[in-house]
């Protein structure tokens, strides 16, 4: 006599058979573009364009399930907020698009069960379930009145691992001269800034309506720390610090000397640590901090420089680091895990030599330390010219996807990349 047969196991087989059928049909895999959105790569490297004109793009982070969240800079035009992308058909184009919340956004990351939105002087979280595409409850301020006069106003943030909240808040002048910009005009002895800019504040991640007072001043001396993310390899947080600008102010530099000097300086950031703006700056021919000419430099004197920070890594002046990621991913080749991806904007005051920057550059770690090597990762961006009004896109943001993709954001042409490895 025959047995009985197991309708549910049969059942169970005839829907998993149609389901991988159907999903086979319906759902593409993602194909790099043909010429990778204009952008150029090393070998075995490819790229496509998630989305475009999406507006100022700024900072972005990366949802568990491939979600892409933007911080939009706010214009005439729009209030800025939080942008998110979703792909729902497996070709890597976003195909649905939520916004929500206001203000001129410049950073957004998870951390905890939250979704932390950072504009120009307030820092908000949205409770975030997984699988989501906006929040279902309002936002909660966790700090708010940060400072925000002048220049530097963008806010980028990072998490330590007890959910230690690190907040840039960059300087609202050039070198603290008592006037700013202005030839000849000496700085400001002490710099009153300090007290307020020019440095990572800490708080508490989790503590609603914090105002600056209730943080403290982590770090000293960081001009503008846009370019601001914790490496997970050690647990250590780490910056990349926008060089000061116009040494050409001053007659003992020449628009050249101006045009190379000085670093955008890779460093480690910890506590109390003073890096020394607005009092010195780093000359990259002597490998040195040296003093700045507000201050009595002459280009060579190192004077009270020699106990300040000194950076792991000095890359070319004025380039503009806006974005910082340590790669932690497993679809890149080994050597690019544990090292540092930078987004340059790309420079304005390199006269008369021509714009540079524009691009992603990659330094390696070995263990610890950066091995003092750097290379061009991904080029193309500014199209035909490079220079700030005239490039077609702008790097800015950077994040890693859950399958160890690299996301890019672009303000300039408000373009998404989407970076894969395809040997």
């Amino acid at each position: 006599m025959a047995k009985p047969r197991n309708n549910a196991l049969a059942w169970g087989v005839w829907i998993l058979f149609f389901w991988f059928s159907f999903s086979s049909i319906t759902l593409a895999q993602p194909v790099c573009d043909p010429d990778n959105g204009g952008l150029t790569l090393p070998q075995g490297f490819c790229a496509l364009v998630v989305a475009d004109k999406v507006g100022k793009a700024r900072h972005l982070t990366i949802a568990a399930n491939g979600d892409v969240l933007v911080a939009i800079n706010a214009t005439q035009s729009s209030p800025g907020g939080i942008l998110a992308l979703r792909d729902t058909t497996g070709d890597g184009v976003a195909d649905l698009k939520k916004r929500f919340g206001n203000g001129s956004g410049d950073d957004v990351e998870f951390h905890d069960g939250y979704l932390y939105f950072a504009t120009l002087d307030t820092i908000v979280r949205y409770p975030w379930r997984s699988g989501d595409l906006e929040p279902a409850e309002p936002a909660e301020t966790i700090v708010e009145k940060l400072p925000a006069a002048a220049s530097h106003q963008a806010k980028s943030i990072a998490f330590g691992a007890k959910g230690d909240l690190y907040v840039n808040i960059g300087s609202p002048s050039n070198a603290c001269q008592q006037q700013d910009r202005v030839a000849g005009s000496p700085g400001k002895d002490p710099c009153d800034e300090l007290a307020t800019r020019a440095g990572i504040w800490r708080f508490d991640g989790r503590q609603p309506n914090q105002q600056q007072q209730d943080g403290n001043r982590f770090a000293t001396g960081l001009r503008n720390t846009l370019a601001l993310a914790l490496r997970p390899q050690d647990g250590q947080l780490y910056g990349v610090i926008h060089g000061r600008d116009q040494l050409n102010l001053w007659p003992q530099f020449n628009d050249s000397q101006n045009a190379e000097k000085p670093s955008e300086e890779l460093v480690r950031i910890q506590e109390n640590n003073d890096f020394g703006w607005p009092y010195c700056y780093h000359d990259p021919a002597l490998n040195q901090k040296v003093l700045a000419p507000e201050y009595g430099g002459d280009g060579k004197t190192v004077g009270r420089c020699q106990k300040k920070q000194d950076p792991l890594l000095a890359f070319p002046a004025h380039w503009a680091p806006e974005g910082l990621l340590f790669y932690a991913g497993k679809q890149f080749p080994e050597q690019y895990r544990g090292g540092a991806f930078i987004t340059f904007h790309g420079s304005w005051n390199r006269a008369p030599l021509p714009q540079e920057g524009y691009n992603v550059v990659f330094a390696p770690f070995t263990g610890k330390e950066p091995t003092g090597e750097w290379e061009v990762f991904a080029d193309g961006f500014a199209g035909q010219r490079k220079s700030p009004r005239a490039a077609e896109h702008r790097p800015m943001g950077i994040a890693e996807g859950p399958d160890g993709s690299l996301y890019i954001s672009d303000d300039q042409g408000g373009r998404i990349y989407r970076i894969f490895y395809r040997p």
